[in-house]
């Protein structure tokens, strides 16, 4: 009986070896199936903009109006600098214009008067053709009688005085008609200054019209700088990295703290060249933070950087240099995170994902 025991358990053993092996080939199946349906990556962060808050005047800074590291939604006041030089100049800017206006006015009457007077100069001249018309007449009716005094003298049927009196009036009317012409001629000298004059100050005109487009254009940045004098945040997020203090005289273009947006947050990972021809666009993907193991996430693939990371390194490899050792690069790609997001999640954070191919 003893030695039939072990013949009766072998087939039960060879049961329970088969079962494991079953279990074994459809766990690995299950695994590998698996496997082939997801692309995997843990060279990947949660990305977001951060953006630097600078200075866009010169001035000193009268008030700061944060705490670093504090939350702030869009358009609270961050900082407010000192604004008496800033108003200052945006009075002398609107004064100035004020003065190109009243520029122009005076231009404007000074152009209509001076071609009021070139007209009145042409009014004259023309009068003048009427002188010498009237004096011309004259002239000739001296001359005839003249003429006639002297017929009349020859048959002694006029007087040497009435002869000189005749030759008197010819010579008057002469220097009279002389007289027309050569005023009619300086009246239409004079009338050719004053339309000559009135032009130039017409330009003037525009002179003074190009110098109030110049008043309102400084107007304008003057006003742009007043409204710089308050900073205030771009958008809701976290405000730090504060640099500067109260009472620090500032620079433009100096940088005064940070904005984080940690409400519009996205996945940038970094995945093999050889697991593109598996990656395409909107494909889901699952998200797993190293920060906060318990937290599900879930995107989508949005789209390629468009280049290898190595491109747009601070200094790109070199393949041509002679010393190239071929290694798998990396290909970034944005991925979106669905839903709304948690207020936990910060940029830089590590983040494990699993993309969904098949």
């Amino acid at each position: 009986m003893e030695q039939q025991a072990p013949k009766k358990t072998k087939p039960k053993m060879l049961i329970i070896i088969l079962l494991i092996v079953i279990i074994i080939a459809g766990t690995g199946s299950y695994y590998w199936i698996s496997s082939k349906a997801y692309e995997t990556t843990d060279n990947a962060q949660v990305d977001g903009n951060i953006i630097p808050v600078r200075s866009s005047v010169t001035a000193y800074l009268n008030e700061i109006r944060f705490r670093d590291n504090q939350q702030v939604k869009k358009g609270d006041t961050l900082i407010v600098f000192n604004t008496i030089a800033l108003k200052a100049k945006l009075e002398q800017a609107q004064a100035a214009l004020e003065n190109a206006k009243a520029d122009v006015s005076v231009s404007d009457i000074r152009a209509i008067a001076s071609f009021q007077n070139a007209q009145s100069s042409l009014q004259n001249a023309q009068s003048g053709q009427q002188d010498i018309l009237a004096t011309k007449a004259n002239l000739d009716k001296a001359k005839q009688e003249l003429e006639r005094t002297n017929n009349l003298l020859k048959i002694k049927a006029a007087t040497q005085e009435q002869f000189e009196t005749a030759t008197a009036a010819l010579q008057v009317a002469q220097a009279n008609y002389t007289q027309a012409v050569n005023k009619q001629a300086s009246s239409y000298s004079n009338s050719l200054g004053q339309e000559t004059s009135a032009k130039a100050v017409k330009g003037q005109i525009s002179v003074a019209q190009a110098v109030v487009k110049q008043k309102m254009a400084e107007l304008a940045l003057a006003e742009e700088d007043f409204s710089h004098a308050y900073i205030t945040a771009p958008f809701d997020g976290i405000v730090t990295k504060r640099s500067v203090s109260q009472g620090q005289y500032i620079s433009a273009g100096q940088t005064l703290c940070a904005v984080i947006d940690n409400h519009h947050l996205w996945i940038s990972a970094n995945l093999k060249e050889t697991q593109l021809d598996k990656i395409k666009p909107n494909q889901s993907v699952q998200i797993r933070l190293d920060a906060f193991p318990e937290l599900k996430l879930t995107g989508k693939v949005e789209s390629y950087l468009g280049a290898t990371g190595a491109r747009f390194s601070l200094l790109p490899p070199d393949n041509a240099t002679g010393n190239f050792i071929k290694i798998t690069q990396r290909f970034p790609i944005r991925i979106s995170i669905d839903g709304e997001q948690p207020t936990a999640l910060y940029p830089g954070l590590s983040a494990f994902l699993k993309i969904k191919v098949q």
